[in-house]
This record gives structure tokens, C-alpha cells and sequence, in this order.
């Protein structure tokens, strides 16, 4: 299994809105399944700082993420502008493989 995990600084006035297009469900997840090897994406919030999130999209493999970002790379550019307002920062903390 290949992760990739993203954490973000959500503008508080946009935690709603953040947590309906990153959540299980929400417009990443719908992108995503798309690709076959796709497993899923899990939203997570600090429960002492609730600005913060984590997300964890989960793949088959690193292969299958590639391939994904190949095909539908114009969607995923179109997605990424739609949501940039609503975080004040976003860092990629790192892609895993699970062993």
C-alpha cells in the first residue's frame, strides 16, 4: 500500500467548506475513484488546535497514484485552484509504503 499524507492550516471561516471536498466522501475522494487503485482517503482533525488537518489518501501502490496523476492530471490542477482559498498552509508531510 502506498499513502500520501498532507497536513493543513484551514481558515477558520472555511472548516466547513474544507471538510465537505476532503473528506471520505468529498470532491478529492470522487476525483480519485476514478483510478482503480485508489482505497480511500481519511480527514482528520487536531482535537487541540481544530485549524489543523490531516489527510491520508491510501493507494495499491505508488504506480497506481502515477498513473492517476498522469490521466487525470487536468482535473486534479482544476481542483487544486478551486480549494486555494480555503487554507492558510498546506505541507506534504510525505508518501509511505506500508511494510
Amino acid at each position: 500500500m502506498f499513502n500520501i499524507i498532507w497536513q493543513y492550516q484551514v481558515k477558520e471561516e472555511h472548516k466547513i467548506k474544507f471538510e465537505e471536498i476532503y473528506s471520505t466522501n468529498g470532491l478529492w475522494a470522487d476525483l480519485f475513484k476514478r483510478s482503480q487503485g485508489y482505497l480511500g482517503t481519511e480527514l482528520f482533525q487536531d482535537e487541540i488546535n481544530s485549524q489543523f488537518y490531516l489527510t491520508i489518501d491510501h493507494w495499491k501502490s505508488k504506480q497506481d497514484f502515477e498513473s492517476f496523476q498522469s490521466q487525470w492530471q487536468e482535473a486534479y490542477k482544476l481542483l487544486d485552484e478551486q480549494c486555494e482559498g480555503l487554507t492558510e498552509k498546506e505541507s506534504l508531510l510525505g508518501k509511505w509504503h506500508l511494510k
